[in-house]
């Protein structure tokens, strides 16, 4: 007999097909998408990083790099669901498999997004350094499906560049506190993976992406230059 976490997930996606079943076909296209987006250079795209040059192989000056590289990617993440939400309505997104709206969680994760930025921008200027602000953005999603399966392949990248950018922060403290923020992404990725019937839980371990490979995922969404950015 398959173990009962086996079980449920399949009784799960049996609902789920039948209620959701364009998520999935969506959710692979942004799969899709999100890797042939790996092809662009991040070079070109604009408020990344300050608008630096960076090398192929990416290093950060300091820490204060480190947390404007993460920032910048908070900012995306929180305007993606903040002005998704304000966009389609709580019909739109409907109910869960367990019978639980959608909008509701959504509602939770744009509040944490809000928070990372709040947390990440305050420890930046408490190092000194000037906190990159948000850009103006284009995600494509034209309805709350698509809307969906775009939140499903950010957020899997977000854990993804959080594991990849831990080996250059030098103060631990700052290591301890941007696993604390990954681990909530990673709960974010878990509910967003089994919105669009993929497994919550795909490996043992997480591959951590390189800084090039998660700019250049980014860097299509990001349309003007933040505000402000960090000196170089």
């Amino acid at each position: 007999m398959r173990p009962l976490h086996e079980r449920l997930l399949s009784d799960v996606f049996q609902e789920q097909a039948r209620r959701l079943s364009r998520r999935r076909l969506l959710a692979q296209s942004a799969t899709v998408a999100a890797g042939g987006a790996l092809a662009f250079s991040f070079l070109d795209a604009p408020g990344l990083l300050g608008g630096r040059t960076v090398s192929a192989q990416t290093t950060f000056a300091d820490d204060v790099e480190v947390l404007n590289y993460a920032l910048t990617l908070e900012h995306l993440e929180y305007a993606f669901y903040r002005d998704g939400l304000e966009t389609f309505s709580d019909e739109d997104f409907g109910e869960s498999p367990f019978g639980a709206p959608i909008s509701e969680r959504l509602t939770s994760i744009r509040d944490h997004e809000q928070a990372h930025v709040e947390t990440l921008t305050t420890v930046i200027t408490d190092l000194g350094g000037e906190p990159v602000e948000e850009a103006a953005y284009d995600f494509g999603y034209t309805d709350a499906i698509s809307f969906l399966a775009v939140a499903q392949a950010l957020e899997n990248t977000g854990v993804s560049a959080y594991d990849g950018a831990g080996q250059f922060l030098e103060n631990p403290d700052l290591l301890t506190a941007a696993g604390t923020i990954v681990a909530v992404e990673a709960r974010h990725a878990s509910y967003l993976n089994l919105l669009n019937g993929v497994l919550p839980f795909p490996a043992a371990v997480e591959t951590p992406l390189t800084p090039d490979e998660v700019l250049a995922i980014a860097g299509p969404f990001i349309v003007t230059d933040p505000i402000a950015t960090p000196e170089a």
